[in-house]
């Protein structure tokens, strides 16, 4: 019990003495029988006093009314969908089960293809869709995208109802807008909320997610994937990911769905999404890193594993290669890295730095076209 009154009375004791401080700084002892120092006293009436001064007039427009969320959640609602996965997962025996995930989807034709995370679907081997009435069909995945976390489904379902997509970049800081989506895997609901930040880069498991929207609207497992949709039902965003730490609340955020719209019209037309290829996998220099792999340079991008026959391969980088360079520009870590091929064109030649051992050497490299993700 001492204890316990001990550590309630320190951050008060601290509280106290900070509030002192501060009080000390601001304000000088001050005794209500005393006068105040004669200088405090103004010696005539400012020039800025007006005996005929009023409050100005209110607005003569009538006050905005709050949105109908409502009427919003009606509309949109039946276009979403709860996405359930199957993959094969191993214990700790390397006994194989099949482990069982949730997440969300939003329906963008009546031929029903659908819109989602992917990793909600990464590595599934059963995908099922349930709309909120209660109907639920089996989906195929169409494609799916690392870099973006985006995914397409495809249900053999017609005349499904769809979702309108809309123009991420009206959107204005304080924006209102709903988040849709199954929730903890309890069935479709909605949370309201508003846009808190736009334009927002975020790390996520080494990538970096980008142009996301920030807002609000609560964001639970389960959500990702669902739709962001202002206040004219349109989709604005695909729900991707949240902080999730101690103290921090409202920090939900969706990918723009001005992004997502070429990556999802890719995957639809293609089954992936074509970019600038090196052929490399990348791990980020810390010096941390640097001590366990015994480099002697402690930033930059660890070529972890080389593709063979990729531009990697003919232009002699090996792994354990640190990239420190690329036309030029110092590469601190594998995302500045990877966002500096993707900026790149393919058929590029590009010139590449990179430190071997102690030596640091130069070489170049023509980047490709990506390949499929089936290759």
């Amino acid at each position: 019990m001492l204890k316990k009154i001990k550590h309630i009375l320190i951050p008060l004791v601290l509280i106290i003495l900070i509030l002192g401080a501060s009080g000390c700084s601001i304000f000088l002892p001050w005794s209500p029988a005393s006068s105040p120092p004669a200088s405090s006293q103004p010696s005539s009436p400012s020039e800025y006093t007006d005996p005929d001064w009023t409050f100005p007039p209110g607005s003569s427009e009538p006050s905005l009314v709050l949105p109908d969320i409502a009427e919003v959640v009606k509309e949109v609602m039946p276009s979403v969908v709860s996405v359930t996965t199957e993959m094969v997962a191993y214990d700790i025996f390397n006994q194989e089960y099949t482990q069982s995930a949730a997440g969300s989807g939003v329906i963008i034709d009546s031929a029903g293809y659908i819109i989602t995370n992917n990793h909600v679907v990464q590595n599934a081997k059963n995908v099922q869709v349930e709309l909120s009435d209660g109907r639920t069909f089996p989906a195929d995945i169409v494609g799916i995208d690392a870099l973006t976390d985006l995914a397409v489904l495809k249900t053999d379902a017609t005349d499904l109802p769809y979702a309108q997509l809309g123009d991420s970049s009206q959107l204005a800081v304080g924006d209102w807008v709903v988040a849709l989506g199954n929730a903890l895997g309890e069935g479709i609901s909605a949370a309201e909320g508003i846009i808190s930040r736009l334009n927002v880069s975020v790390s996520v498991m080494g990538n970096t997610l980008r142009d996301l929207i920030q807002t609000t609207s609560a964001i639970n497992p389960g959500n990702s994937g669902g739709p962001l949709v202002n206040m004219s039902g349109e989709v604005v965003g695909v729900t991707s990911v949240k902080v999730a730490e101690i103290g921090v609340e409202g920090m939900g955020y969706a990918i723009s769905i001005n992004s997502a719209e070429p990556i999802i019209k890719e995957l639809i037309h293609q089954g992936y999404v074509i970019r600038p290829w090196l052929g490399v996998s990348l791990y980020t220099v810390t010096p941390g890193v640097a001590m366990w792999n015994n480099l002697s340079v402690e930033e930059g991008a660890l070529v972890d594993e080389v593709t063979k026959g990729s531009p990697a391969e003919a232009a002699g980088l090996e792994q354990g290669d640190v990239i420190i360079q690329f036309q030029g520009k110092k590469i601190a870590n594998a995302d500045e890295l990877l966002q500096a091929i993707l900026d790149s064109q393919i058929g590029a030649k590009v010139e590449i730095t990179f430190v071997r051992d102690k030596s640091t050497k130069t070489t170049t490299a023509q980047l490709q076209e990506s390949p499929p993700p089936w290759d």
